[in-house]
């Protein structure tokens, strides 16, 4: 009730004032400003309670939206976070099928001929690249530095080569301290997969120590 009577009361004494600004003002140009000036304000006097009302509600919906934009923000950042997640995983799966994919058919290429003239069989095959599998792409030759090569000895009698825990054979070195039999399965591979510029690593696995 108090509210209603302080606003009443303004707009009686903004009245009085503007008949008295409206009186004492010379009948000029500047007259018909002034008096759309004081009409305004009087409005605004008039319309005080609404925009009272009106504060409370743009305060309430201020915070309602600026916490709605929050936690969208929020759920952006973890619907991004989860897409890049997933992103990595499909690379990481997709890189993990193509070099598995190399490797078989690395095998089906040099198998049948190691295993002929060697009494050898390749087991499995690894690869090394610069910079790690994260930075593959398209150009997965370029970026290969090093293939490793895991043997094993089959029953062939004469001519299985002794096992040894690891050889390395650079391709773009002449020469090796490999075993002979070592060294020639490292040429045959080299020629086979064409790696002339590629560090062949041989592993064996069982056979005599």
């Amino acid at each position: 009730m108090s509210m209603l009577i302080h606003w009443v009361t303004q707009i009686i004494v903004f009245i009085l004032l503007a008949t008295i600004i409206d009186l004492l003002v010379p009948a000029n140009a500047m007259k018909k400003y002034i008096q759309f000036a004081v009409g305004l304000i009087l409005i605004l006097v008039f319309l005080k309670p609404v925009f009272y009302l009106f504060q409370i509600d743009v305060k309430q919906a201020i915070q309602t939206n600026f916490q709605q934009q929050q936690n969208e923000i929020l759920k952006e950042d973890v619907l991004k976070n989860t897409m890049e997640k997933q992103k990595r995983e499909i690379e990481s799966s997709e890189r993990a099928y193509i070099l598995q994919q190399m490797a078989v058919q690395l095998k089906n290429l040099a198998n049948k001929e190691v295993a002929k003239e060697f009494h050898v069989q390749i087991t499995n095959i690894d690869f090394e690249f610069e910079g790690g599998t994260s930075q593959l792409n398209d150009n997965l030759y370029e970026k290969l530095d090093k293939v490793v090569v895991y043997l094993q000895e089959t029953d062939g009698g004469e001519g299985n080569v002794d096992a040894v825990n690891e050889v390395v054979i650079d391709t773009q070195k002449k020469e090796t301290d490999a075993p002979k039999d070592t060294e020639a399965i490292a040429n045959a591979l080299q020629q086979i997969w064409e790696l002339d510029d590629k560090t062949l690593i041989l592993k064996w696995e069982g056979g005599s120590t």
